[in-house]
């Protein structure tokens, strides 16, 4: 049921790959509910959505102890398959689309993921501090770190300065024209084999 995601992270415990497999069986259930993933993309659950998210995985090792707002989260992504790899990083979901946040929550609950909070509004409105935020291409990145940018923590606890780290497919030379110097970008295909990976990308702007 989890071939994909046993294969690339064989070091998961027991409760995790149960996790996952809560996963693989809530969200199609609340899809046909709620669509929060395109009917014929559901199919492709495990491998271009929560595979996807935890690519995030394999670019950074979250301390314990830190903390991470996804920015858009939609259903839940990447944020939920984060939260059940990393236990011991507090993981805040933000979502202006209630419907979307309640499936998060459903999930979550279902999957007995205690290190999640939730945030139905605008991000605007979360005056909390993280160390990263993340997010599945919601938006370019420079409009990104602007708004997002008062919620990043001067206190440092990982390897990695905090910042800004998104998920993103396709040509980004434009996009980064003005951020060049600060971002890396990184290709999911150097981790994953899987043709839906070819075009994805990491992109983390530090600051």
């Amino acid at each position: 049921m989890i071939e994909h995601i046993r294969k690339y992270f064989p070091e998961l415990s027991e409760t995790q790959l149960r996790q996952f497999e809560t996963m693989m069986r809530e969200y199609p259930e609340w899809n046909s509910k709620i669509n929060v993933i395109s009917r014929k993309d559901i199919e492709n659950l495990e491998v271009n959505h929560i595979l996807h998210s935890l690519a995030l995985a394999k670019f950074i090792k979250f301390t314990p102890g830190s903390r991470v707002m996804d920015f858009g989260t939609g259903g839940g992504f990447p944020g939920i398959p984060l939260a059940a790899m990393f236990p011991e990083v507090s993981f805040h979901l933000v979502d202006r689309t209630g419907k979307k946040v309640r499936v998060a929550r459903e999930v979550a609950e279902a999957c007995g993921l205690g290190n999640v909070t939730f945030q139905h509004g605008d991000v605007a409105e979360c005056k909390e501090k993280f160390d990263f935020v993340v997010s599945r291409a919601v938006m370019p990145q420079a409009d990104l770190l602007k708004i997002c940018r008062k919620n990043i923590s001067a206190e440092q606890r990982n390897a990695l300065p905090n910042g800004l780290i998104t998920l993103k497919g396709g040509e980004l030379g434009d996009e980064l024209k003005t951020l060049r110097t600060r971002s890396e970008v990184v290709e999911v295909s150097n981790w994953f084999d899987e043709d839906f990976f070819k075009e994805k990308k990491i992109v983390y702007t530090g600051f």
